[in-house]
This record gives C-alpha cells, sequence and structure tokens, in this order.
C-alpha cells in the first residue's frame, strides 16, 4: 500500500454517508485504487428481535397450549439451521421458473449453494458450511429475511 494514497477527508464523508443513509456499507472503485468504508448494525437488530418476541410471547398468554409447542420445538429443530448473513429477501432458486438449488431430503456438499439473497440490489450466494441432509427449508422463494433467521436446517 506504499503507493496508495487516500484523500481523509474523502473517507471521513463516505462513514458521513454511511451513517446518514443507514447503509452499511460503501465501496469506491477508480481505476487501480479501491476504497472500501464499512460498519458493523448487527448487534442492534437482534437485541431488537429478541426484546419484541418477549412481548409478543406475553401477549398469547391465556393459550399456553399453543404458545408451550413453539419454544419446545424451535430449539430441536433449528440446533442445524444455516441462518442468514444479512437483511434481504431470500430466492431458493437462480432465476424464476428454475429447479431450486437443493430440495428437502437432499444431500448437499460444504460450499454448495444453498440459495441466494438479495441485498441492495446484490445477490448473495449462501453456501453449506458442512455436508449433510437438508432435513428442513425454513423459509419460502421469495421470503424477505432478517439477520441470524434460520433459513434451513442440514443435518
Amino acid at each position: 500500500m506504499s503507493g496508495l494514497s487516500f484523500d481523509p477527508d474523502a473517507i471521513k464523508a463516505l462513514a458521513e454517508i454511511l451513517r446518514q443513509t443507514d447503509l452499511t456499507e460503501i465501496e469506491l472503485v477508480e481505476k487501480d485504487s479501491r476504497i472500501r468504508v464499512a460498519r458493523e448494525v448487527t448487534v442492534a437488530a437482534p437485541m431488537m428481535t429478541q426484546m419484541a418476541a418477549p412481548a409478543m410471547q406475553a401477549a398469547p398468554v391465556p393459550a399456553p397450549a399453543a404458545v408451550a409447542p413453539a419454544p419446545a420445538e424451535a430449539p430441536v429443530s433449528h440446533a442445524n439451521a444455516v441462518t442468514s448473513p444479512m437483511v434481504g429477501v431470500a430466492y431458493l432458486s437462480p432465476e424464476p421458473g428454475a429447479a431450486p438449488f437443493i430440495t428437502q431430503g437432499q444431500q448437499v456438499n460444504a460450499g454448495q449453494t444453498l440459495l441466494l439473497i438479495e441485498a441492495m440490489k446484490t445477490f448473495n450466494q449462501i453456501k453449506a458450511t458442512k455436508s449433510g441432509t437438508v432435513t428442513r427449508i425454513l423459509i419460502e422463494n421469495g421470503t424477505p429475511v432478517e439477520f441470524g433467521e434460520p433459513l434451513m436446517v442440514i443435518e
């Protein structure tokens, strides 16, 4: 990086754009130079989700039979879940009308593409982190997903 020189004011301006627009990263590429400014905002979203969940679970207290099975099932069914690394829209196939990347009951290998998540008009491949069998697909094609949300279970 000895030959590269960046204007600190330009970097500060990019950081300010991130803050003003609630973007998580911005990248500028010009010839052989590249500036990427990113910020981590994933801590706030899970905390808000966790705070909202108890309030929503508190509301259906009159029906304890309906509430009890969901918490008991969630840890067991999501123990080997592939979770969303970002907020976006999940797609199970590479394009409309095409066969899905994977199906329930299918064997997958580590590194195999499982689905796409579209975030900021960019399609991101979500790959299997381990080999195994897809025992459950927890989302539908075109479903909006949140950071950390379980997408499928591979055992």
